[in-house]
């Protein structure tokens, strides 16, 4: 071209990526706001290469960093209360709060152990202000209660444990990049001896348990605080562990047709096993399910607290995710 030089674009370095502290720092979270930020979304995370922990692209601090009114706004995004407070941001009494949250109209998005090993709900204030400000909710917030919410409560149901796990198992299968790790996300919801069940092959149930998602602790391993938050994390109602071992089976399948567990000595890391799967309508993120409204009992902690209990999930329907697409009529 008569000596002209053409220029050609520079091959793209992917960016480099933070661990989850290191992000947290940068955007000037805390590491509970941090971790909120990452479950509702705000905050997006990678798969790590080597198969830790998920880590965040610097291309993605950078996007947060130029959202509107940042630093405040993700804060405020992310700003959890508790009962006491919650009530004051609807200008309902605390008692009402807390009925309305056991009955499942407010749903828990984090909860910690206090010094009593009470549990302690905490609820999204963005959240509640949108509820309260909500005309349909409008007879909740005075007067008497409607009867299908009294007949819950007089029957002893509390759904807040209920709501705050399929809140909970939203985030990991939205977290999932294959059947493998579904499968796994599943798993961590049931009970040890359930898993023990229906995972006959050793290989399998060994591969679960390297890809099962980190959990949050609560104390150290085996003491009485973890055993509760265990009991918290773990389906209880007869429904919801049947629902949770049909969609357990349904993704060992799916996992099956793509690629057995691997063995020992296969000569790779989990993280170079994985493959990801094809798009699918349930890839992504997902809403979390509404309670069902069979009560169920429970037990009464301390400070004004009350220890979770289950409550009916809907039954499977389409696959995995059909029961947390379903919203309570």
């Amino acid at each position: 071209m008569g000596g002209d030089t053409i220029a050609t674009p520079a091959t793209r370095v992917p960016a480099a990526s933070l661990a989850q502290s290191r992000a947290a720092r940068e955007l000037g979270l805390k590491r509970g706001e941090f971790e909120l930020a990452v479950r509702l979304g705000r905050v997006r995370t990678v798969p790590a290469h080597d198969g830790g922990r998920r880590r965040v692209a610097r291309e993605e601090i950078e996007r947060v960093r130029d959202t509107a009114g940042f630093p405040d706004s993700l804060r405020e995004h992310v700003r959890a209360v508790g009962t006491t407070e919650g009530a004051g941001l609807m200008d309902i009494t605390t008692a009402r709060f807390t009925r309305l949250a056991r009955a499942g109209m407010l749903t828990p998005v984090r909860f910690y152990l206090n010094r009593y090993r009470a549990v302690v709900w905490l609820y999204l204030a963005e959240e509640l202000r949108e509820f309260a400000a909500a005309e349909v909710n409008a007879p909740l917030m005075t007067g008497r209660a409607p009867d299908r919410m009294r007949a819950r409560l007089d029957a002893g149901i509390d759904l807040r444990a209920r709501n705050w796990r399929s809140r909970h198992a939203g985030h990991l299968l939205g977290q999932s990049s294959d059947a493998w790790e579904r499968a796994a996300a599943v798993a961590s919801l049931l009970d040890p001896v359930t898993v023990l069940e229906l995972v006959k092959c050793p290989y399998e149930r060994g591969y679960l348990s390297t890809l099962r998602p980190e959990s949050t602790g609560h104390g150290a391993p085996d003491s009485p605080s973890a055993r509760i938050a265990e009991r918290i994390m773990t389906a209880d109602d007869p429904h919801e562990v049947s629902w949770l071992r049909a969609s357990l089976l349904l993704s060992l399948a799916e996992a099956r047709r793509l690629r057995p567990a691997p063995r020992p000595n296969a000569g790779t890391s989990v993280a170079a096993d994985r493959e990801p799967l094809a798009p699918t309508a349930y890839a992504h993120g997902v809403a979390p399910p509404e309670p069902d409204t069979a009560p169920t009992g429970g037990v009464t902690g301390t400070a004004g607290e009350q220890r979770p209990v289950g409550a009916e999930p809907p039954r499977p329907s389409r696959g995995l995710f059909g029961w947390l697409r379903r919203r309570e009529s």
